[in-house]
C-alpha cells in the first residue's frame, strides 16, 4: 500500500546536503544536470533538450510534493533530486499489506563518486521509516547503472528480482529492484 507523503514542508540535513523542496528558482540548476545524456540515461530519462522542458519537470515536482531537491550546502545550488514516489513494481506478499514507498533519484554528473548520494538515501530512508511510517521502501535502476546499484547496497537495499521498465518514450530497459524493510533498517 501506498503512503501519502507531502515534503513541501520538510527539511532535512546530512553533512553536506539539505533535502528540501524545489522551488521555481532553481530551474537553472535542475536544467543543468538533468541536460546531461549520462544523467538522464543513468536514471532512465531522456536529457532535457529546453528550459522549457526543465520547467515541466520543476512544476510536476513542486506540485506532486514528493520530490525533494538535494541542496549543497557548500554553494546552495541544487545538484540533484530524490523522490518518495509510488509503488511501480507489485511484488505481492508480503509487501501488498504493507506501508511503502519507492525512492528513485538523479545527481548532477560533476558530483557521481562523492558518496553525497548514498548520503541523501540514508536521510531519505531514516526519514521515511520515523517520520513517514513506512514498513519498507522500494528502489529499482536500470540494470547497467552500477553507480546506483552500489547506493542501493551501501543502503542496506536487498535485491529483489529482474523486470523490463517502459520509459515515457516507448524504450523497454531491464531494470533491478530492491527492497529495504524497517527492521532490517533498524540493524544498520
Amino acid at each position: 500500500m501506498n503512503v501519502p507523503i507531502d515534503i513541501s514542508k520538510t527539511v532535512l540535513e546530512t553533512d553536506r546536503l539539505i533535502l528540501r523542496s524545489w522551488k521555481k528558482s532553481d530551474l537553472d540548476a535542475l536544467h543543468e544536470y538533468a541536460k546531461v545524456e549520462d544523467v538522464g540515461h543513468s536514471a532512465g530519462f531522456h536529457p532535457h533538450a529546453s528550459k522549457h522542458e526543465s520547467m515541466t519537470v520543476l512544476n510536476m515536482f513542486i506540485e506532486g510534493r514528493r520530490t525533494f531537491a538535494l541542496e549543497l550546502k557548500q554553494n546552495h545550488k541544487a545538484i540533484g533530486s530524490l523522490g518518495l514516489d509510488e509503488i511501480s513494481h507489485d511484488l505481492g506478499e508480503p509487501y501488498s499489506g504493507m506501508r511503502g514507498c519507492e525512492i528513485g533519484y538523479a545527481l548532477s554528473k560533476d558530483y557521481w563518486g562523492s558518496g553525497l548520494m548514498t548520503e541523501a538515501v540514508r536521510c531519505a530512508v531514516e526519514y521515511c521509516f520515523t517520520e513517514v511510517g513506512c514498513d519498507f521502501l522500494q528502489l529499482y535502476h536500470i540494470s547497467t547503472n552500477l553507480r546506483s546499484q552500489r547506493v542501493a547496497q551501501k543502503c542496506g537495499f536487498r535485491f529483489v528480482k529482474k523486470a523490463d521498465i517502459k520509459e515515457l518514450t516507448g524504450t523497454i530497459r531491464p531494470i533491478k529492484i530492491y527492497i529495504l524493510e524497517r527492521e532490517t533498517e533498524k540493524m544498520m
